[in-house]
């Protein structure tokens, strides 16, 4: 896997640099722009930025390739997936609290309609 997913000599480094302080802030990107009601389109965009952040700390704190342009969209990759899961963690959870009466959860990222009851 190294040389496809990472440049480290170590999995551990991509873990902690692009998953874990990537996937987290990506994670709370998607959470922010979830409650005030933006698009998803903007945490797409926002992640991009993100994802050159994270491509920045693994250049800046452990000798990575800065402008490489596969492990920009390797990072990109996880990051935008791990937004867009909050976005969509968090939007399930405020469509079936702010709307009971019309929604019902269906799963961590899901909702449909409540039966019509006659």
């Amino acid at each position: 896997m190294q040389g496809i997913l990472y440049e480290e000599p170590s999995i551990w480094l991509f873990l902690l640099v692009t998953l874990i302080m990537g996937g987290g802030a990506a994670w709370m990107t998607g959470r922010a722009l979830a409650v005030t009601w933006a698009p998803v389109w903007q945490g797409v965009v926002y992640c991009l930025l993100l994802a050159a952040a994270v491509r920045f700390i693994h250049f800046a704190l452990f000798h990575g390739t800065l402008l490489s342009l596969h492990y920009y969209l390797v990072d990109a990759l996880f990051v935008i997936a791990i937004g867009l899961a909050g976005f969509r963690f968090t939007r399930a959870r405020q469509m079936t609290t702010q709307y009971s009466w019309l929604y019902t959860r269906t799963g961590p990222f899901t909702w449909r309609d409540k039966p019509q009851s006659s």
